[in-house]
């Protein structure tokens, strides 16, 4: 389903714990997003507001019609720099 999030989610769970606030500080994932936030890579704090800009769409009645295209198409790769991280983007 275009409109659903779970890309981003999946994404946004794998950049958590590949960072270093989870890997090297010992810090939970949800710790990391509601307390550590700023020591996130940008990667991951990118996918958090792409994340929630996603789950604000699912509830836009002006988008129901078009579709939630946020984050329909999206893959995240760590090995990948973040120049080339394909975000989905319209086309």
């Amino acid at each position: 389903m275009s409109s659903s999030c779970q890309g981003l989610l999946d994404a946004l769970k794998d950049c958590l714990m590949h960072s270093d606030c989870v890997v090297k500080q010992g810090n939970l994932p949800s710790d990391c997003l509601k307390h550590h936030t700023d020591e996130l890579p940008e990667e991951c704090q990118s996918l958090r507001k792409a994340t929630f800009e996603c789950k604000r769409g699912m509830l836009d009645m002006r988008k129901r019609f078009r579709g939630n295209i946020v984050g329909s198409r999206f893959q995240y790769d760590p090995d990948k720099p973040s120049a080339q991280t394909n975000l989905g983007s319209e086309s």
